[in-house]
């Protein structure tokens, strides 16, 4: 049996890809900004496109840092949900259901930003030409489905902001959702102050992320105790339990 150990994660993170990210947003930045803070999971979820996430992984080798690939998915409804995943080929397949229902449309740098794909090293390496910021055709129904059956783990985005949050775009928790291990609050809310304005956040989990576009968003605030970084052992910290805990820890709320 594997020692328990505790890990302080950031489990929502853009990079360069997603246009409105800094340009600071590249590989070995990232890694060295979760270590000078003593954050060691961290979870990369571009809008809608995961291109970069290998190049952060390859950069986070033997920096004691572990990457779990993501997504951050805009659902058909305008809700953003975290997709994570254990491995590379997981993500591929969501991608590939991502952007068969992705609408035709081609990004304005000058109006939505930049879309970089780079190497571990922040070099370009193309422009992703496709609109990101923007809904995909697939429902929350079916992107639960996708995740679920990839082995995912699926954790609503931000879900008290006005825009792309899941309570105040659709002012409830749908029947989809209604067993999600977790939501996540955003960096601008008290968590127990998110449970009292939002009645339906009452005896859930939540997280708490930067939402993190630029190096100084880094929040590190959750606090999770686990065997190893994977999807299983985070859903039962969630949960807690079989021993694993959770718990957010933000002496700045």
């Amino acid at each position: 049996m594997s020692a328990i150990r505790v890990y302080r994660a950031e489990l929502h993170i853009h990079t360069v890809l997603s246009p409105c990210a800094e340009v600071e947003m590249i590989p070995p930045l990232i890694i060295q900004e979760a270590t000078d803070l003593g954050v060691n999971l961290l979870g990369i979820t571009d809008h809608n496109a995961s291109a970069n996430v290998e190049s952060v992984m390859i950069a986070a080798k033997g920096s004691g840092i572990h990457v779990l690939p993501g997504i951050e998915l805009q659902t058909q409804e305008e809700v953003h949900l975290l997709c994570l995943f254990d491995t590379l080929d997981q993500l591929r397949e969501m991608q590939k259901h991502v952007d068969q229902n992705m609408p035709d449309l081609k990004n304005r740098p000058d109006y939505f930003g930049e879309q970089f794909v780079v190497d571990s090293t922040g070099d370009f390496v193309c422009r992703e030409e496709k609109l990101l910021l923007t809904s995909c055709s697939l429902t929350i129904k079916e992107a639960c489905r996708h995740v679920n059956d990839l082995g995912g783990l699926l954790i609503p985005a931000h879900v008290d902001r006005q825009a792309f949050g899941l309570l105040p775009v659709l002012g409830l928790i749908p029947d989809e959702l209604s067993d999600a291990v977790a939501f996540e609050v955003s960096r601008h809310i008290n968590p127990l102050k998110a449970a009292e304005v939002f009645p339906q956040l009452v005896d859930k989990t939540l997280i708490q992320s930067g939402d993190v576009h630029r190096l100084e968003e880094f929040l590190g605030v959750n606090y999770i105790r686990i065997e190893k970084p994977c999807i299983l052992e985070l859903r039962k910290a969630l949960l807690k339990s079989d021993g694993r805990l959770f718990e957010i820890s933000n002496p700045n709320l």
